[in-house]
Order: C-alpha cells, then structure tokens, then sequence
C-alpha cells in the first residue's frame, strides 16, 4: 500500500441537501480498483493519477480524530464519492472501520455509498452510531444480472453478494438503500432490469432506491468507457457517439419509460426514491431508534 500526504481529510459539504443530506464528506483513500466500465471519478477534472491504483492517506485517523474533535457542528459524515471506503486493502488496514469508530465516539452520523459486502463487517459499529445519530448506507447496483455486473463492475462482489449484503444490514435495523446508477443506455435500461431490482430491493428490506437512467461521460473517462465498450459490448460505441456526441449527460432514450415503470413499481412496494424524503426519512429515524430505547429503559 502506498501512503500520500494529507492535510485534511473530512471537509464542509457546501450543499447538504443535494447528496442524502451528509453535512461533512471524507475520503480516506485516493483511487479505486474496482474496475468499473463507467466511473465518473477517473475523469481528469478530479486529478486522479493512475486512478486504479488505491493509495491510503497518511495519518488518516490521527487528522480524522483532530477535525471531529475540532467541529462544533455534529453532523451527517459521507464517504463513498470518490473512492470506495471497502476497497480490498481495507479487510486488512481497517482505516475505514477505525474511522467510524471516532464517528461513532464524537458522535457525528455516517452515510456511506459502496459496492462492497465487506460493509457487513461494521455493522456493529454502525448500529452503535444509530443509537444517537443518523445513519444512511447505500450499495451501488446497477443490474440484477450477475454476469453482466461482472462485465461492467469486473472486481467487485457481485450484484447478488450486494443484495445479500443489503439485507443483512437492514435485518440489523440500520437504514439502507440502493444507488440504481449509472443505467447504461443500451446495455442495462431495460424494464426488466428496472422491475427485478425494485423487487430484489424490496425482498432485501431496502428503505429506498435512488436512479438515473443515463450515464455522464468526459474526457478520458469517456476514452476508457468506449475501449471496454469495444471490448465487450461490440458495435455499442458507434450508438453511443451517434445517439450523444460530446454530451456530458448521456441518458437513455427509454428515459420516460423507465421512470414511469421505475415510479410504479416503487409505490407498490412503499420504497423511497426522492431525495428529499430519503432524507427525511432516515434523519428521522434515529429518533424512533433513541425513544424505543428510551421506553425499554423506563
């Protein structure tokens, strides 16, 4: 593992109302390795060096601890926008289940966004910190086929190991949901894709499901995207830069369709999918969990 220099590792989230509500973001290691076909993070306007390669951040928890100690303001902690707090390195370094353990005893809430089963690992800690501050997880999954999520998300668990992941989460009561992005034009905006991760979701006790039907794409990210589309998904590239040129915003022609049946099948089953009432929802949560404990001691 290679350790660079930090200076600051939890920052001011300036619009907490954008992103689930976190009021602080943290990212404790640079780089990702899952190998994802789309990532947005490997695009150049983040200055990512060899983006593949995961480097931890040197001192994380002695600069962690000092700025929560510092903060006068509790609040929501993210991690997950950049680069994946259960990366592989992390079953071994533990810099991730360390730093919520500070969370948890400065009392700060914690939402995290992953595509990985290792989060299980830390539901202890995680539901210590639910007891008196918000909690919001969110396993990224994209298609309910497990041989298409090893084609575009090669070396992360699979769909399947990310819905059991999510299940046992919520059967410990911690709040958690499904990021349902990038939806891939011709390749994953299908409504059965849509229909069966509604239900999966839902079978997976998932409080909510938050979607976009398209993907983002800019300079080498995009360069990176079209040789894996070549790779694997031949003739798909040349629709690709038919249907959508330079556009940063590529979202799938079915766009209306898929939101349609998306909002339909979400309503069936009670789930979440504004981000308004997500947040509400969990920040509200953590009340309900300190008044049945509360009550169980009076």
């Amino acid at each position: 593992m290679e350790y660079i220099k930090a200076k600051t590792i939890i920052t001011k989230n300036k619009k907490p109302d954008y992103w689930f509500g976190h009021d602080y973001n943290m990212n404790i290691y640079k780089g990702c390795n899952h190998g994802c076909i789309y990532c947005d993070s490997r695009s150049e306007c983040y200055h990512i060096e060899n983006f593949s390669q995961v480097r931890a951040k040197e001192n994380a928890l002695e600069i962690i601890r000092n700025q929560l100690r510092s903060k006068v303001n509790k609040g929501v902690v993210g991690s997950g926008a950049m680069s994946d707090p259960y990366n592989p390195y992390e079953k071994e370094l533990h810099l991730t289940r360390n730093a919520l353990e500070l969370i948890n005893a400065y009392g700060f809430g914690i939402g995290i966004a992953t595509k990985s089963a290792l989060i299980t690992r830390d539901m202890d800690i995680i539901q210590d910190i639910n007891k008196h501050s918000p909690v919001c997880l969110k396993l990224t999954i994209t298609t309910a086929d497990d041989n298409l999520s090893r084609i575009i998300e090669p070396n992360v668990n699979v769909s399947s190991k990310r819905f059991e992941a999510l299940a046992a989460l919520s059967d410990k009561g911690i709040y958690a949901g499904i990021l349902l992005m990038p939806v891939l034009p011709f390749i994953n905006d299908t409504e059965d894709n849509i229909i069966s991760i509604i239900k999966m979701a839902h079978e997976a006790g998932a409080k909510f499901i938050y979607p976009y039907f398209g993907v983002t794409l800019r300079q080498n990210q995009r360069c990176y995207f079209y040789d894996k589309l070549d790779k694997h998904f031949p003739g798909i590239k040349e629709k690709y830069i038919k249907q959508f040129g330079n556009s940063y915003k590529c979202n799938s022609s079915r766009y209306r369709k898929l939101w349609s049946i998306f909002k339909e099948n979400c309503d069936r089953y009670n789930m979440l999918y504004n981000m308004k009432d997500i947040i509400s929802s969990y920040r509200s949560s953590v009340k309900q969990v300190q008044l049945s404990i509360f009550d169980y001691l009076t």
